[in-house]
C-alpha cells in the first residue's frame, strides 16, 4: 500500500505509474475526488469545534435568558454539523481505503517501461541445452510411459487442473522439497510450516486481496481462503508487530500447497505446467530499507544456486512494468529451458516489495529504541515451484529408452537411485 502523502505529493508521478503498469487511472481520480473532500470537511469540523469550545466558554458566562437560549441552539447546530461532517468522512475514509488498496507498488527507476512479456528483459541465460540424438519428449508423455503421474484419477477426486504423482514420481518430488529446504537452512534461512487456510486480512497484508480475489478459492462459511502462494501465510507471521532492528534480516522459507483457479487461463492446459494445485517451497525476508536492493540480488541468487544444483539450464528475466505483480517495486523471473516443449517455463520469481507490503500488514521495525517506528521491507522468492521443475527434470534427463536420469544431487533422498525406468 503506498503512503497517502505520496499520492498527494504527485499524483501524476502516479498517473504515470498506472498507465506504465496498464491500470486504469479512474483509481486515482477517484481518490484524489475523495480525499480532497475528507481533507475539507476535516478542516471544517476542526473549524466548528474551535468555534464551538469558544462559544461554549462564553455560554458558561451568560445569565439565563433568550440570549443564552439561542446560543446553546447555534452550537447545538454547529454539533449536528459536525455529526453530519463525521458520517461522510466515514464514508468517504471508506473510499479512499478502497482506492488505495487498488493501486499498485510504484516500480523502481531499474524497472523496464513495457506493456507485457514481450518486453521483459533477458538478463542472461546459464547452462547449455541439450543436444538430443532422438527427439526429446514432453513431461507428460514421459511421466505417463513410466507409470509416474495419474491424471484421470486426478480428475475423479478434484477435476479438470489437477493430477496425481504416484511411485517414482511422488518420490522425485518429495525428494526436490527436501533439496531445496536443506539447502535454503545452509544459505541460512530459518524454516517454517504455516496454514494452508489464510483470512482476509493476510491476504490484504501481502496485496493479493482485493487484487487476484477472483483467482483464488474461497472458503465461504468461515471466509477463509486457500492460500494463493506460501508468501501470504509467511509474510503474516509478523503482521501487527514491530520488530527488533537488531534482529533483521529475518529470513524464513517454508514448504506449503497452493492454489489457484487460473480463471480464464486456458493455455497450457495439458500436463501439470498450469494447474490448480501446486506445491513450492518460498523464501522469505524481513530487512531494513537501506539492505532491501542488494537483499534482492542475494534472494536471486539462492534460488539460482538450487537451479544450478540440478544442473538445469536456465535464464533470468527483469520483468518490464506492464508484467510485474501488483505489489512489487522490482522483480527477476527465473525460467527453466524445457526441450520438449521448446519452451521456457518460470520457476522462481524474486521481487523486492519496499515497504508496499509491511505498509498494508502494519508490519514495523524501532530504528532506535528512542525513535518512532518504521515500516520494514519485505522480499519473496520461488525456491522453488515443483511442477515446472518436475518439467523441467523430466524433459532435461530424458533418455531414448524412455527412462530418466535422477539428477546427482537428489539422489542421496532417493536411496541412491540413478534412474527411473518402466515397471517391469
Amino acid at each position: 500500500m503506498l503512503d497517502v502523502n505520496v499520492i498527494r505529493a504527485d499524483p501524476e508521478k502516479i498517473r504515470t505509474m498506472l498507465i506504465n503498469r496498464n491500470k486504469s487511472t479512474d483509481i486515482l481520480d477517484r481518490f484524489l475526488a475523495a480525499d480532497s473532500e475528507w481533507r475539507a470537511l476535516t478542516d471544517r469540523n476542526n473549524s466548528l469545534r474551535k468555534i464551538r469550545n469558544e462559544e461554549s466558554l462564553k455560554i458558561s458566562k451568560l445569565p439565563k435568558g433568550e440570549e443564552k437560549d439561542a446560543a446553546i441552539k447555534k452550537m447545538r447546530d454547529v454539533g449536528d454539523e459536525i455529526k453530519a461532517n463525521d458520517k461522510k468522512m466515514e464514508d468517504l475514509e471508506l473510499v479512499r481505503t478502497d482506492c488505495v488498496l487498488n493501486i499498485p507498488n510504484i516500480p523502481h527507476e531499474s524497472v523496464p517501461i513495457g506493456k507485457d512479456s514481450d518486453d521483459n528483459v533477458v538478463v542472461y541465460e546459464w547452462g547449455e541445452h541439450r543436444k538430443f540424438d532422438f527427439t526429446p519428449k514432453q513431461h507428460y508423455e514421459i511421466a505417463e510411459d513410466l507409470d509416474i503421474i495419474d491424471f484421470d484419477r486426478a480428475v475423479k477426486v478434484a477435476g479438470s487442473g489437477f493430477y496425481c504423482l504416484k511411485g517414482d514420481g511422488a518420490r522425485l518430488e518429495r525428494a526436490l522439497v527436501s533439496y531445496f529446504l536443506d539447502m535454503h537452512h545452509e544459505q541460512g534461512y530459518t524454516e517454517v510450516f504455516p496454514p494452508v487456510v489464510v483470512n482476509k486480512e493476510a491476504l490484504i497484508g501481502t496485496g493479493q486481496y482485493p487484487n487476484l480475489k477472483d483467482d483464488m478459492y474461497h472458503i465461504e462459511k468461515d471466509d477463509m481462503f486457500l492460500n494463493p502462494t506460501a508468501e501470504v501465510p509467511v509474510t503474516n507471521l509478523f503482521q501487527d508487530e514491530i520488530l527488533a532492528k537488531e534482529d533483521l534480516p529475518i529470513k524464513y522459507t517454508a514448504y506449503l500447497p497452493s492454489f489457484r483457479r487460473e480463471v480464464g487461463k486456458h493455455a497450457d492446459t495439458k500436463g501439470i505446467v498450469r494447474v490448480h494445485e501446486f506445491n513450492k517451497v518460498e523464501m522469505v525476508r524481513f530487512v531494513l530499507p537501506e539492505t532491501s536492493w542488494p537483499a534482492l540480488e542475494e534472494l536471486r541468487n539462492d534460488a539460482e544456486d538450487l537451479i544450478k544444483g540440478l544442473n538445469l539450464p536456465y535464464r533470468v528475466l527483469l520483468l518490464c512494468t506492464g508484467d510485474m505483480s501488483f505489489s512489487c517495486a522490482k522483480c527477476f523471473d527465473l525460467e527453466l529451458y524445457a526441450p520438449g516443449k521448446d519452451a521456457w517455463l518460470e520457476a522462481s520469481s524474486c521481487s523486492n516489495f519496499t515497504d508496499f507490503q509491511a505498509r498494508r500488514a502494519r508490519i514495523k521495525y524501532r530504528p532506535e529504541p528512542h525513535m518512532k517506528s518504521e515500516f520494514i521491507h519485505t522480499l519473496n522468492g520461488s525456491g522453488l515451484a515443483l511442477p515446472r521443475t518436475m518439467v523441467a527434470i523430466l524433459e532435461n534427463y530424458q533418455n531414448k529408452d524412455g527412462s530418466v536420469t535422477i539428477p546427482e544431487v537428489l539422489r542421496p533422498y532417493m536411496k541412491g537411485q540413478e534412474t527411473i525406468c518402466k515397471k517391469k
